[in-house]
């Protein structure tokens, strides 16, 4: 078992938050991990960053653009990684990774392992071409990496089901087609069945994501269904201020984390 959102309170949704690695810069991202540790937030989607992503809105592409700038790639994202996940007692890290531009690059084998290698939890492919769907499935079983798998509400049935089926660490639910950064448009009646439709493919955790912004979004899906939330844009946008503002990135972020978890201990509490 991977572990993804297994360790919240009873009856409550669980939260993961997507960043960009890099951005803020490593040093500081670290210590953003460690705070969301301790606030017991479940899971933290990092990317790598890479440019021009065809699903991200502005705020995430500004993001991308800041961490490439700044150097960051796989490797940097990977020794990192390897030095700040023993030190989490609580949060799970899913890495984000572009076919294109990350993944393919020498062998996927050879890249998986290395994931593997840096104690990453687990692995989300994005732009997978659905052709080389198998290879890069047998490279990630074969290396022992949970899978995040994905697919939309709006899906084909038999689309939903296949991603149900390879998801090892959590299927991700694309509420509405689009880009990033927008509000929750989804139709709730389509994303409760979809949602119910894909609680009968898989036992893995099924978060929702995309255009998730409020504790109320989060309710909602919950009470629609799912196990989890992620919370991208809005997170963003906040690191994004805080670093234009000169200000504390941490506290900034924790102060956004309290307001949209649904459980969050302060940081003194969690060390209790």
């Amino acid at each position: 078992m991977s572990g993804f959102f297994a360790r919240r309170p009873p009856d409550r949704p669980g939260l993961a938050v997507f960043l960009n690695a890099g951005d803020p810069p490593l040093p500081v991202l670290a210590d953003v991990m460690r705070m969301l540790d301790d606030c017991r937030v479940d899971c933290l989607e990092l990317a790598v960053p890479f440019p021009n992503s065809v699903t991200d809105g502005p705020v995430i592409r500004r993001s991308a653009q800041r961490a490439l700038a700044d150097g960051v790639g796989l490797d940097e994202v990977l020794d990192f990684l390897a030095g700040v996940l023993p030190g989490l007692r609580h949060l799970r890290v899913a890495l984000l990774a572009d076919w294109s531009h990350t993944v393919r690059a020498p062998t996927v084998p050879g890249f998986v392992r290395r994931v593997a290698d840096a104690g990453v939890h687990g692995l989300l492919v994005h732009g997978l071409p659905p052709r080389l769907r198998a290879g890069c499935l047998d490279a990630v079983r074969a290396a022992g990496l949970p899978l995040v798998a994905t697919c939309y509400a709006a899906s084909a049935p038999e689309v939903r089901a296949a991603a149900a089926d390879c998801a090892t660490a959590y299927l991700y639910l694309v509420a509405h087609y689009g880009r990033s950064g927008g509000g929750l448009t989804a139709d709730h009646r389509e994303l409760a069945a979809a949602l119910a439709a894909l609680r009968t493919r898989t036992t893995a955790p099924i978060a929702v994501g995309f255009g998730v912004r409020s504790r109320a979004d989060i309710d909602l899906l919950h009470g629609l269904g799912a196990d989890a939330a992620v919370v991208g844009s809005a997170g963003v946008a906040r690191i994004e201020h805080a670093l234009a503002e000169g200000a504390d990135v941490v506290e900034e972020f924790h102060t956004f984390i309290q307001t949209v978890s649904p459980y969050s201990p302060s940081r003194q509490e969690a060390h209790r």
